[in-house]
């Protein structure tokens, strides 16, 4: 029995120490609130498990605290505060979970520190990824094709179409568009948006410059004396300084001609929407109009192209037909201005200049050149007897002829003719008898009763001309055995221009220019007026600005008579609103002067007038008022535009009130 007991004594003093020797994850600990936040234990802490008691046991608010369960902090919000000591129960993670391990023996791993004259870095060489030309985005195709019939051989046909656009580097841009293929002249104008299937170009370009080459379109706007648009095959390129306070630009151009300016005038036929032939500047009847070139105003209004619009028109032709949209009277004054093919020499084309912008003021300057090569003809091969001609004609193109007939052997494929004698005047006579001494002759046009020969009959090798003998001395017929030379030309232009804004109130910009017209570059005849000036200056100044705004303006401008542009210098119907007559053109250096005023009411409409004083020196003076105007009345709109003109010239006194 004793025995017993003592083998049950020492058991239960052995499980008592056991129990001393566990670890429980459970702590308490007293804490005083003398600050907001507090440390809770050194590692991470059990978001299962957390209290926070006062002195009696009792619960303290969540609302009054914060515990940051990972960094082990406890933090007071509110403002709490509590003098007395507050008890934390809380469960912590074991021990294993927290203690940091280790692969190697702390006490042998070297610091960073250790060796530092020692380091060395191992490299190895960067991997180059770019590829060239990886940012650019092609479309396009190539086809080949074989073209059989019954009636010829087999024809292999190819095809390119390609268009290239993307970045080459990260400040380059490359567009550029390559076509081969065998397509008519030129796209037909039924469209309102013409596709341009000789566009061909590459271009690059980036935020302050650009490169390009192939076809361009040259365009000036900003300047009153040399404001073209041009269609040419060459090269441009433009640089751009600064910022958008202080910005210079910098841009020249060199390019073949494609395309020379022309009008034509004619009044519409009653009922006849087409076609209209378009004339060249020389009365020529066959041209080649540039695709998109042309500008078609009927009574000074601008018509747009296309069929479900005002016009078609057929650029190899030369033909305008207005649609059924737009019919066509009697009393329309038509003016077509387009650029034609001019192949009578090579043609080359300058182009450049500078400007320059501030905050209140800007200036800039052009350069334009255009000029014929003479001694590179394409269409007309002169001879030495020609030249000759051309540098005694000067600028009279009547004189720019010379005779046609030339010997030739008998062919029953030609028409031939023989010289005979009517009168006293040795004539040409057509002939098909081999033995007659046969000449082969030209005939032109040059207008009616202002020739010898008429047009007798067509047949199947060409045209037989007649002998038509003057009546009184006055010519009978509307050909003559002449061929027309075109002389090589040049027109050069500069100009200078610039614009002040002191404020918002006024605005002053000037412009002067100078031109170089040179009608034939064979001959020095003439040339004393190929060079003349130009200038012009205009003023605007706000007078008023309240309820109601108005403006006064004043424009001056003098031209030289010697001075050329490369498009009209005014509106399109400028000679009708000052009664010039195309018959008897005016001469002279011009003077025009525009002064008038400017009435606004913001949001209902303005009303302006103006006075226009012009002057030809000693051949035309005319003064014209003006009124235009339109204004809002709720749901009433009232337009109205009226002049008054008195003039005076050479050949005329007119009152016009419109």
């Amino acid at each position: 029995m004793f025995k017993n007991g003592l083998l049950l004594l020492l058991l239960c003093c052995a499980s008592v120490l056991y129990s001393q020797e566990i670890i429980t994850p459970y702590k308490s600990r007293k804490i005083v609130t003398t600050q907001d936040t507090i440390r809770i234990d050194s590692v991470s802490i059990n978001r299962v498990f957390f209290k926070l008691q006062d002195r009696l046991g009792n619960d303290i608010d969540t609302s009054y605290y914060k515990v940051d369960f990972r960094n082990s902090r406890l933090m007071f919000r509110n403002g709490y505060t509590n003098t007395d000591t507050l008890t934390m129960r809380y469960l912590s993670y074991p021990d294993y979970l927290t203690k940091k391990y280790s692969i190697y023996d702390d006490s042998r791993i070297v610091g960073n520190e250790t060796g530092q004259e020692s380091r060395f870095k191992v490299t190895r060489d960067a991997i180059n990824s770019y590829k060239p030309f990886d940012g650019l985005t092609t479309s396009g195709s190539i086809t080949r094709g074989i073209t059989v019939g019954n009636n010829q051989n087999a024809v292999v046909n190819s095809n390119l179409d390609l268009q290239i656009t993307g970045k080459i580097s990260d400040r380059v841009s490359l567009r550029a568009s390559i076509q081969d293929s065998n397509i008519p002249l030129q796209e037909g104008g039924y469209s309102q948006k013409l596709d341009e299937f000789d566009q061909i170009f590459i271009e690059l370009f980036s935020d302050k410059w650009n490169i390009r080459a192939g076809d361009l379109f040259l365009e000036n706007r900003q300047s009153r004396f040399l404001n073209f648009n041009k269609k040419v095959q060459g090269i441009s390129t433009a640089v751009s300084f600064g910022g958008a306070d202080n910005k210079t630009t910098v841009f020249a151009a060199a390019a073949l001609v494609r395309g020379q300016y022309a009008r034509s005038s004619f009044i519409g036929q009653e009922g006849n929407q087409g076609p209209y032939k378009l004339r060249g500047p020389n009365g020529e009847l066959f041209i080649l109009v540039i695709s998109g070139s042309e500008r078609v105003f009927v009574n000074g209004i601008l018509l747009e192209r296309g069929e479900n619009n005002d016009y078609i028109i057929d650029y190899n032709a030369g033909e305008i037909i207005f649609t059924s949209l737009f019919p066509i009277t009697s009393e329309m004054r038509i003016n077509v201005e387009y650029q034609y093919s001019d192949r009578s020499y090579t043609r080359f084309v300058t182009y450049g200049g500078v400007t320059h912008q501030r905050e209140k003021w800007s200036i800039g300057g052009f350069v334009y050149s255009e000029n014929d090569v003479k001694n590179q003809p394409l269409q007309q091969n002169l001879s030495s007897e020609q030249v000759e001609i051309l540098k005694a004609a000067g600028d009279d193109i009547n004189q720019m002829t010379a005779p046609s007939a030339y010997l030739d052997s008998y062919s029953e494929n030609k028409v031939l003719y023989k010289k005979t004698l009517i009168g006293s005047s040795e004539v040409f006579e057509y002939s098909n008898n081999p033995d007659d001494e046969l000449y082969n002759v030209r005939f032109s046009l040059v207008g009616n009763n202002q020739g010898n020969y008429i047009l007798a009959n067509s047949v199947g090798v060409g045209r037989i001309y007649q002998y038509a003998p003057p009546v009184n001395g006055i010519p009978q017929g509307n050909y003559e055995p002449i061929i027309r030379l075109v002389a090589p030309s040049k027109i050069q232009i500069a100009t200078v221009l610039g614009k002040y804004n002191p404020s918002e109130k006024t605005i002053v910009d000037f412009e002067a220019g100078i031109s170089n017209n040179d009608l034939n570059l064979y001959s020095p005849v003439n040339d004393d007026d190929n060079q003349g000036l130009a200038g012009r200056i205009n003023a605007k100044q706000r007078i008023y600005t309240g309820q109601w705004e108005l403006d006064a303006f004043a424009n001056y401008q003098f031209v030289q008579k010697e001075f050329r542009t490369i498009e009209r210098l005014f509106t399109i119907e400028f000679d009708r609103d000052w009664n010039l007559n195309s018959t008897f053109p005016t001469e002279g250096n011009q003077s025009y002067l525009v002064t008038g005023t400017n009435f606004r009411l913001p949001g209902k409409g303005q009303v302006n007038y103006q006075l226009e004083k012009l002057d030809f020196s000693g051949s035309f003076s005319g003064t014209r008022h003006v009124i235009d105007g339109r204004m809002n009345f709720k749901k009433l709109t009232v337009l109205n535009r009226g002049s008054w003109l008195e003039s005076d010239s050479d050949y005329s006194t007119s009152r016009f009130i419109r």
